[in-house]
């Protein structure tokens, strides 16, 4: 098969690690493993193409994008040389993507008995691969650009030479950051049985709440 290559969308941003900070995973299961398919849907091999194409328009090595891809469609752990394979990709190529995704956590390698390769498998739940992109990103994106800009609203507020709308304008940017930021501390412990549910609801839930929103306290009676 020779290799995918394309180019397509680029929503890839909002669930795809650009830069994070490596997390060692060491889980792991036996398992026996059934004969490979030899050849790919169509379906699924758009689907690796396009995955492959967003990773690289946010900055993601394209093949580390398609070795992820695959393994979210395989029903069962694979043996590095099947990946190579299936994508048509140098060994050392598919050895370094699963060596990078693995330090992302978002794939494991699985021990399989009576063989001695190693065999990988992605985070099989979506919704936990999701919180771990978001989480790892926040870390190195949002985290670091709040402490700048925290530091530069003081700095500017201190500098009588700084005009009042730029303070303002920096003060709002950094109030709706924290909001975001406490908003995310607290809902991501929720659990997904909970959150999910009030995510599907969409502007229902909004309707429940508005009795509650902006509902001023009691005087305290003197």
């Amino acid at each position: 098969m020779p290799p995918i290559s394309g180019t397509g969308p680029t929503f890839y941003a909002a669930i795809w690690p650009v830069d994070v900070l490596p997390v060692v995973s060491d889980i792991s299961v036996m398992t026996e493993i059934k004969e490979y398919s030899a050849e790919l849907s169509p379906a699924l091999e758009r689907f690796i193409l396009h995955w492959g194409d967003m990773g690289a328009t946010w900055g993601v090595n394209r093949s580390v994008a398609q070795v992820h891809a695959l393994m979210l469609v395989s029903d069962q752990p694979i043996p590095a040389e099947e990946i190579a394979e299936k994508l048509g990709l140098a060994r050392s190529n598919v050895s370094n993507s699963v060596k990078e995704l693995t330090s992302w956590n978002l794939v494991r390698r699985v021990p399989v008995r009576g063989d001695r390769r190693d065999h990988f498998a992605a985070e099989g739940d979506v919704w936990e691969m999701v919180a771990r992109i978001v989480e790892m990103r926040k870390a190195r994106e949002i985290d670091p650009a709040k402490a700048v800009l925290t530091a530069c609203l003081k700095d500017a507020r201190e500098d009588p030479a700084t005009n009042p709308a730029a303070v303002q304008r920096l003060g709002e940017v950094a109030e709706l950051i924290d909001v975001f930021d406490g908003w995310y501390g607290q809902v991501k412990d929720v659990p997904k049985e909970t959150l999910l549910p009030l995510i599907r609801m969409g502007s229902k839930a909004v309707d429940l709440m508005k009795p509650f929103i902006g509902k001023k306290k009691p005087k305290e009676e003197a």
